[in-house]
């Protein structure tokens, strides 16, 4: 009897073992989905303050009532000129990213950036680096700040986690231009790519 109940326990506890499979922690897993699709969502919607904001409109003159139309071209001008050069340019993108996802319900360690350091386009930092964006000077483009900033939330995941929605912001600083956007992300052929791109809301 003893011996039937030895074997018994024994095949259970092999049994155990055997189907045991190998578990990802969902925060790994939410952690590698999101570095999969970062930079996709950024080069999506980023912001560049040099491209999207345009110099003020003409100053009206309340004496004569008369907008200085002369000195607004030459500032178009010299602005299309810039945009031009700004696209030509390959130095990475200096964008300011948010130090941690919003809604973060997984996980409380920073967003680590250290995954895209070597990206060929971007320059990755955090925005805790710098002042806060809502006193950026919009059209000071040589102070080293930052283009734009990006804020990213945590993945609310399907049942089958084959695909997500991922909440986004983008802004050019300064409190003058942002952006909010609901991400779909998807599953194909176990690689990880954006479906849809919605924009929420724009101030």
């Amino acid at each position: 009897m003893k011996l039937s109940k030895f074997i018994f326990i024994t095949l259970v506890l092999l049994s155990s073992f055997g189907c045991k499979k190998k578990v990802v922690p969902e925060s790994d897993f939410e952690k590698e989905v999101l570095n999969s699709v970062f930079v996709e969502i950024v080069d999506s919607i980023y912001m560049d303050r040099r491209i999207v904001t345009p110099p003020p409109m003409p100053r009206r003159d309340f004496k004569t009532n008369k907008e200085d139309t002369i000195g607004y071209d030459a500032k178009l001008k010299k602005y299309e000129h810039f945009q031009d050069s700004i696209k030509k340019d390959t130095t990475r993108i200096l964008i300011g990213v948010y130090d941690y996802v919003v809604n973060n319900k997984i996980r409380n360690e920073k967003f680590d950036l250290t995954p895209f350091k070597n990206n060929k386009k971007f320059n990755f930092q955090y925005t805790s680096k710098f002042p806060n964006e809502l006193i950026w000077i919009v059209h000071d483009y040589n102070s080293g700040m930052p283009v734009g900033t990006i804020e990213i939330s945590n993945i609310r995941f399907n049942k089958d986690k084959t695909s997500g929605i991922i909440e986004a912001t983008a802004s050019c600083g300064g409190g003058k231009c942002g952006r909010g956007f609901e991400i779909k992300i998807e599953n194909k052929s176990g690689e990880w790519h954006i479906i849809k791109v919605f924009q929420t809301w724009v101030s």
